[in-house]
């Protein structure tokens, strides 16, 4: 039996599927090729709604995931967003569409590299790469107006917390990396209050000085 070819109409009906209906993140996605941003010999599966492995025991966020995530944020357009986990650049794009600028920060220099590649390619531009460690921000940059962290922790780390503005928005997965749920928070004068939850997920682990220890 031939094996059903997927197209990028596919991946939309899948982030509609779970109830997303931001049209500029729809418009968004529709504009993002995510076949442009996964591994060689893995295209036939970029319009697929599944995560792809990387490397370094990583993958990719599920698109419909990702989209969840993004929508959490509620970006207007004008916002300077920090993103942990640049993955191969996919989430970034759709960012970097919905927002003024983007810092992401990527532990594995590989991925990092890749990810900087991809993007270059997309001609987009409003994105500064970093190579780090993740769990502690990026505080040269700060204050963000919104925060998403596409890893794993019980709590959110507190240079995250402390690095979003009065008003802004951070996305996280809350466990202990694979049974996790994804909860969107609103930073308030007194610190972060916990806003919804958006849905449940696995994820890899956040690792890092104010993540989990390296094994």
């Amino acid at each position: 039996m031939t094996e059903a070819v997927h197209q990028p109409e596919d991946l939309l009906r899948a982030v509609r599927a779970v109830g997303v209906s931001d049209e500029r993140l729809l418009q968004a996605v529709r504009a993002t090729p995510r076949a442009a941003f996964v591994p060689a010999g893995h295209e036939a599966h970029a319009y697929q709604d599944v995560p792809i492995p990387i490397g370094h025991a990583q993958v990719t966020t599920q698109p419909s995931l990702s989209a969840t995530m993004i929508e959490g944020l509620d970006l207007s357009g004008d916002e300077h967003v920090l993103e942990i986990g640049t993955g191969l650049g996919f989430q970034t794009a759709l960012l970097a569409r919905l927002a003024a600028d983007v810092v992401t920060i990527e532990m594995w220099p590989e991925i990092a590299r890749q990810a900087g590649r991809n993007l270059a390619r997309q001609g987009i531009r409003n994105v500064e790469l970093r190579i780090g460690d993740g769990s502690g921000g990026v505080p040269d940059r700060a204050p963000y107006d919104a925060v998403i962290v596409s890893a794993a922790f019980p709590e959110v780390p507190a240079p995250l917390a402390g690095q979003l503005r009065r008003g802004g928005r951070l996305v996280q997965p809350i466990g202990p990396g694979g049974r996790e749920k994804v909860v969107s928070f609103l930073r308030t004068a007194t610190g972060l209050e916990r806003a919804r939850v958006l849905t449940p997920a696995r994820f890899v682990r956040l690792h890092g000085q104010y993540g989990f220890p390296e094994a």
